[in-house]
């Protein structure tokens, strides 16, 4: 079978298919028949209106209300439509508007009424958010931006006169503060910087109740709190900025450029500003505490103020932590001598809590304070002091100068609502050239006091090594005194038993006896001289030995001299006994026999006869005595 005789013999089929294929076509075109999906809705644009129906589109308008040709502003919902004739109407089909969760949509309209001169927002009608087009333009719908806005959800917007714009949610962070600043309404009041506190707003997110209560285009005093927002951002923009936070130690002073004029509480002694109450316009009286504040930064300012004990220093290299002192350096002075000398100096300030507005009103704020009334006054002070002193008493006379300069910096804050807790003089540094005369001298004097320390100390070092030598010699000077005391006995029992044998020998016995008690007291001398030289060295052994010497020859001389007494003594006895001349014949025969002369014959031969003398006979026996001895004695030598 040929393709032919297919379509002959079938031609029914093809028309079947091609009318389930083109269905919706051919319903079109035979009954003007529109199918509206559920998820969709139809925009409507009217080609032409039958002649003799006078529907003309007004003047300025692009959306038909009333049949006219064009955009017509009624949609078609999802649904089954007849007689929209494909020849007069043109049906697009369009998604519904969805807004996602965190998201809103600003709506512009195309078309409607004028936006009044000044206003730059389209106002909020009842319009079904914004799916009812009809209404929006029979309710005087405005052109343009609009105040309201439509929230998360799925919409049945007419794209025609609607172009919707999706936007995140305005998000305030925590800890932060959303400064607000509208874009829209009435304008602030003269000599004002903020529009006025408006409320039932819902926090801006009602617009138009904002404007319908008068509210001020411009910066607000409201501010909003951490938290999601549904905010026009047409209508409103929002800065976000950390919250206020006052540190422990600190209380926040409070300046407000916005309210009305409060009545002054700080009392007619005090002429350096106006302290109000709350919510005034001023130097708010109480100030915040520790803690972190909500506060908008651009009708208020918080002024810091320290509660605990402030430390300033005048210090090239030092700076506290606050930086209040970071452009005060260390103090130049010149002194009454004409000496430029440098010191540091550190201030103890502290301001209570209750007189910290006067300080702010005073000064505005703590930097003030520091270079109008503390930098000038510590500086002079001590500028002032130093002329009244040279450099030395300067020096001296710290402490008292500190005393002083505490003193008088008191009184002087006391005037501007500080207490003053101490004043403190650190480093002093006086010219380098002062500075060596000073230390040099000091030296000298350190050297001196070395000096005498160290020769009181060799003096005792010496008087020990004394000590220590003569308690060394203790026991010789013990041994040397027994000796003597054993020699004086000996010698007191040889005198008595030289007193039993006769004169010569006791008084022989005598000088021995001194003699030895000289020599035992020279020895003990000696020793205990000894002892000393240890200590003393040559000198002592010098002073020894001449002192030995001179007993020891004061001995030899007492012996002589004892001797010699002794042997005139025996010699005066002799002489009584045998007579003068016999006695001076018998010493020159002793002394012939000492010195073996021999004078005589061994055999005397008497020439006399018998005429014989008796001394004559005397002189014989002792002279072979005498020989006899002599003999005996060279025996003994040979020997």
């Amino acid at each position: 079978m040929t393709l032919l005789d297919f379509f002959t013999n079938y031609w029914w089929v093809v028309v079947i298919v091609l009318m389930v294929i083109f269905y919706k076509f051919i319903l079109r075109v035979l009954f003007g028949m529109v199918i509206i999906p559920e998820d969709k809705i139809g925009l409507v644009t009217k080609k032409f209106v039958l002649i003799g129906s006078n529907r003309e589109m007004p003047d300025g308008r692009i959306i038909a209300t009333k049949g006219e040709a064009g955009f017509q502003a009624k949609t078609l919902a999802p649904g089954l439509y007849f007689w929209k004739w494909v020849w007069q109407y043109e049906i697009k089909q369009q998604a519904f508007i969805v807004i996602p969760q965190g998201k809103i949509g600003l709506i512009l309209a195309k078309d409607g009424a004028e936006i009044p001169t000044g206003a730059i927002l389209g106002r909020k009608v009842e319009c079904d958010n914004f799916q009812d087009s009809e209404n929006f333009l029979n309710n005087s719908g405005q052109k343009g931006r609009q105040t309201a806005y439509i929230t998360a959800g799925s919409y049945r917007i007419n794209t025609h006169l609607f172009d919707v714009s999706v936007v995140e949610m305005v998000q305030i962070h925590e800890s932060m503060v959303g400064i607000v600043t509208t874009l829209d309404g009435s304008p602030i009041e003269g000599g004002q910087i903020a529009g006025k506190q408006i409320e039932g707003h819902n926090n801006f997110q009602d617009f138009d109740t904002f404007l319908k209560n008068n509210g001020n285009r411009g910066l607000q005093p409201q501010i909003i709190l951490a938290g999601s927002y549904n905010i026009n951002p047409w209508a409103v923009q929002i800065e976000e900025i950390p919250m206020t936070e006052i540190p422990i130690g600190h209380v926040g002073v409070v300046i407000s450029y916005i309210g009305q004029e409060g009545k002054d509480l700080s009392g007619e002694e005090f002429k350096h500003g106006n302290i109000v109450e709350k919510g005034f316009k001023g130097v708010w009286n109480e100030p915040y505490g520790p803690g972190k504040y909500p506060l908008n930064k651009y009708i208020m300012k918080v002024e810091l103020v320290p509660t605990t004990n402030l430390v300033l220093n005048w210090a090239n290299a030092r700076s506290e932590s606050h930086s209040l002192d970071k452009n005060l350096s260390t103090i130049t002075v010149r002194s009454k001598d004409g000496f430029p000398f440098n010191l540091d100096v550190a201030q103890i300030i502290h301001i209570p809590s209750t007189e910290a507005p006067k300080v702010i009103a005073r000064f505005g704020n703590m930097v003030n304070l520091v270079s109008q009334v503390l930098e000038p006054t510590i500086g002079n002070y001590f500028r002032n002091s130093a002329q009244d002193s040279d450099v030395i008493s300067f020096l001296g006379t710290r402490k008292e100068r500190q005393q002083s300069a505490k003193d008088h910096i008191r009184k002087v804050l006391d005037e501007y609502n500080v207490n003053a807790v101490d004043t403190l003089i650190g480093d002093i540094v006086p010219p380098a050239s002062l500075m060596k005369t000073l230390t040099d001298r000091k030296i000298a004097q350190e050297e001196e006091l070395t000096f005498e320390t160290q020769k009181k100390a060799q003096e005792k070092r010496q008087g020990v090594e004394k000590e220590t030598a003569i308690a060394d010699m203790q026991k010789e000077i013990v041994k040397a005194q027994q000796s003597v005391e054993i020699a004086e006995r000996t010698a007191n029992a040889t005198v008595k038993k030289a007193e039993g044998d006769g004169a010569s020998v006791k008084l022989q016995v005598h000088a021995e006896a001194e003699a030895t008690k000289m020599r035992a007291q020279a020895s003990a001398e000696a020793t205990r001289l000894k002892a000393q030289a240890d200590s003393e060295a040559t000198k002592l052994i010098a002073n020894a030995e001449a002192e030995r010497i001179s007993v020891t020859g004061n001995a030899e001389a007492e012996k002589i001299m004892a001797i010699g007494k002794s042997t005139a003594n025996a010699y005066e006895l002799q002489v009584k006994a045998m007579g003068g001349d016999n006695f001076t014949k018998y010493k020159i025969t002793e002394e012939i026999g000492k010195g073996h002369i021999k004078v005589i014959p061994d055999v005397l031969i008497n020439g006399n006869g018998g005429d014989a003398n008796p001394m004559s006979g005397l002189l014989g026996l002792k002279l072979m005595e005498m020989m006899d001895a002599g003999k005996k004695d060279k025996g003994e030598e040979k020997k």
